[in-house]
């Protein structure tokens, strides 16, 4: 059916029948607005405003825009109906440039669209424009409003000047619980706690009721500042007086619940949440997520996941991170690759989360390609995305790709970035290129302890323990206070070199000049130092000295050097601990089985390895990665599977020609295996990481350096 075809008039424009402007389509506007031309009303207030609303209300920005523009004298009214429509739907620019057109009209405020223009500087971060509305507000009067006031409250806390929003509140003669609200929620997202609970308990002086914006700031205050007891103290006492928690107070609830060891009480809040009906809130299934991820209860994390009925990118990314944590990488890249062929809008959050956990669970080379996969799909990293995928460079010695994000780095002004500028000092030490390292950090206009550390541990690493301890000694002479971290790079510096004396300096110094208290990764820095040089015992003595019960990193640490030394006391006693702490970690058992092998004891390597057996472990296979014109190669010991395995071979004996020329014939001692000297040649050509090298002459132009990483330990 067709619409009909109205005649206007000015005394017809105010029957409902015919003016129902709510139920108006798009369509039928623009008709009316057409009559309302050729009947020359334009002019007309009362119908202006009508049709600006009725445009605003469709969101027809830009009809509404043309309209006003038409009117030879807009009043203060036709703007604000379009400039609180526009703030309603978040068009803050929109807001910014119709206000300011508005005033080069000359055209009076009124207190009607000031807060819609103050939510639109909020929204903006934009303090100096909102400061000069502000001044606008006082030289018009309309300051004096209580609704202008509360606006400009919420602006100035929106903007981070609480100082600015307090004062003014104070001058507001009767504050709302609204406006309280806001100032409470802005005390504690900017982590001043106190002042935030003292406004909380100022509002019950005043006879105002707290409402759930002033519960879910305190609430999420505390939880932000590291008061996670005090935030499930608020929520309790938020319940108890009555007030029914939102999405937003189970969330931040939950979030300070996984910080502590009261899984029983995130139960409890889990069965409020299924009976206030929030089971299939997207915030509180993340929270909930998050928090069984936390506790490492994986069933129940799946089931609240399966129980939402639908995949949210906010809850998917949780999970994903959630599988990540408790070692399920495959599961978490299973889940990843479903969002993925189910076209989710992913963001930078989404593909930063994937990436950081590949790099920090081995799959370094997933992050790299995942990292491109970002790229093409349009989503541009960020400030975090960086120091998430530079760590997976490092690990696998790819340099070109490291160079790669540094250049993006470069071209979207984040080099300056505290976390991106550490994360490239650590990558280049790791590649190999401690010098661009070393200028990665003197570039830096501000360096916290993190970046210190990366520089430390890039000589350590390197074995430039002068270095290291210089650099250590500049540390203090700038003011910057060392950590933990800080005292395990010196300490492996010394390991080392063997520095026995330095380390035990800097071991003591830790707690008394410091503040630092050793932790397992010193005690064993130590077990390892003094391992090094042929102490033992004295390391063994370390060990049962340690003031809390040693783990895995220190008795491993031990029986690593027992094989070097070919201890066999001391690296029984090592292996029986470990057995007992990582039953599961085949290295342990291998590590025990060389020590028999080197002192020939082939029956007690065959009882070991009888032992590996009969538990189904399999020795890890040794993996070197090179990376070679932009693109990383894995190749694995004893692999015959390499499309180039033929050359690789040829070329490895080659190489094996060319060495008993020079006078260097193979250790074959090394090969603790009880077979013929023959045989033992040939197994020390299935290297993985003499494949990889004898791959990257094959593949490079003479003189061109070859970085190959490997997954173990020699």
């Amino acid at each position: 059916m067709s619409n009909p075809v109205f005649r206007l008039s000015r005394s017809t424009l105010t029957i409902p029948t015919i003016l129902n402007l709510a139920t108006f389509s798009p369509a039928r506007t623009r008709q009316l607005h057409a009559h309302i031309i050729k009947s020359g009303l334009l002019n007309d207030n009362s119908l202006s405003s009508k049709l600006l609303s009725l445009y605003s209300n469709h969101r027809c920005f830009a009809e509404a825009s043309i309209f006003l523009d038409s009117i030879d004298e807009p009043s203060s009214s036709s703007f604000s109906i379009i400039i609180n429509a526009l703030s309603k739907f978040n068009f803050f620019n929109n807001v910014v440039d119709l206000f300011r057109k508005m005033l080069s009209k000359g055209v009076c405020l009124d207190s009607y669209l000031l807060p819609a223009v103050s939510k639109a500087c909020a929204g903006l971060s934009a303090f100096e424009l909102g400061r000069q509305v502000h001044g606008l507000a006082q030289v018009s009067g309309c300051s004096l409003d209580v609704v202008v006031q509360s606006s400009l409250v919420h602006m100035y806390v929106k903007c981070g000047r609480l100082s600015i929003a307090r004062k003014v509140l104070d001058e507001i003669p009767e504050p709302d619980v609204v406006t309280f609200s806001a100032m409470i929620a802005g005390y504690a997202r900017n982590g001043d706690v106190g002042m935030a609970k003292r406004l909380f308990g100022d509002m019950g002086k005043l006879g105002l009721e707290p409402n759930l914006v002033s519960w879910n700031g305190l609430i999420a205050g505390f939880n932000q500042s590291g008061r996670h007891l005090e935030a499930i103290h608020v929520f309790l006492d938020m319940h108890l007086r009555g007030c029914q928690p939102d999405g937003s107070s189970f969330s931040s609830v939950l979030a300070a619940i996984a910080d502590l060891e009261v899984l029983n009480v995130g139960i409890q809040v889990h069965g409020y949440v299924i009976k206030r009906g929030f089971a299939c809130d997207k915030w509180v299934v993340s929270s909930l997520v998050d928090m069984y991820g936390k506790y490492a209860c994986v069933s129940e994390m799946k089931q609240v996941f399966d129980e939402m009925g639908c995949m949210e990118i906010g809850s998917c990314n949780a999970l994903v991170s959630a599988l990540a944590r408790n070692g399920l990488v495959n599961d978490a890249l299973a889940m990843f690759s479903q969002m993925r062929e189910r076209k989710m809008d992913l963001n930078v959050v989404s593909w930063t989360s994937m990436i950081s956990c590949c790099s920090q669970n081995g799959k370094d080379v997933e992050a790299l390609e995942l990292f491109t996969a970002m790229q093409l799909a349009g989503v541009k990293p960020n400030a975090v995305t960086i120091p998430c995928l530079l760590p997976a460079c490092g690990n696998i010695a790819a340099l070109m790709h490291g160079k790669a994000a540094h250049c993006f780095s470069i071209r979207r002004q984040i080099t300056n970035d505290v976390f991106v500028g550490s994360a490239l000092i650590d990558m280049y030490a790791k590649c190999g290129k401690i010098r661009d390292s070393q200028l990665c950090f003197d570039a830096m206009p501000t360096r916290n302890t993190v970046s210190w550390n990366a520089v430390i541990g890039g000589y350590a690493m390197h074995g430039k323990d002068k270095e290291a301890l210089e650099m250590f000694d500049l540390m203090l002479k700038s003011g910057q206070k060392p950590n933990f971290i800080t005292f395990t790079c010196l300490l492996s510096a010394c390991n080392q070199k063997g520095l026995v004396d330095e380390g035990w300096r800097y071991f003591n110094c830790m707690q008394k000049e410091h503040g630092v208290e050793a932790k397992m990764e010193h005690y064993a820095c130590m077990v390892s130092l003094l391992s090094r040089v042929g102490k033992l015992e004295e390391a063994y003595s370390v060990i049962k000295e340690m003031p809390f019960e040693p783990d895995a990193c220190v008795w491993g640490a031990l029986l690593s050097s027992c094989r070097t030394n070919k201890n066999l006391k001391l690296g029984e006693i090592a292996a029986e601990r470990l057995f007992k702490l990582e039953p599961r970690n085949p290295g342990n058992y291998v590590l025990l089985s060389n020590i028999y092998a080197s002192k020939g004891m082939w029956g007690d390597v065959d009882r070991v390895r009888d032992l590996m057996k009969d538990m189904g472990l399999k020795k890890n296979p040794g993996c070197s990665w090179i990376e070679i014109k932009n693109k990383v190669h894995m190749l694995l010991a004893g692999d015959r599977t390499h499309p180039q395995m033929s050359q690789i071979i040829h070329k490895m004996e080659a190489l094996g020609k060319e060495m008993r020329k020079a006078g260097l014939d193979p250790k074959i001692d090394y090969v603790l295996q009880d077979v013929e000297e023959q045989d033992k040649e040939q197994m020390l050509c299935g290297h993985s990481e003499k494949l990889a090298v004898a791959f990257g002459l094959l593949n490079t132009p003479a003189g061109f350096p070859l970085r190959v990483i490997k997954n173990l330990r020699i």
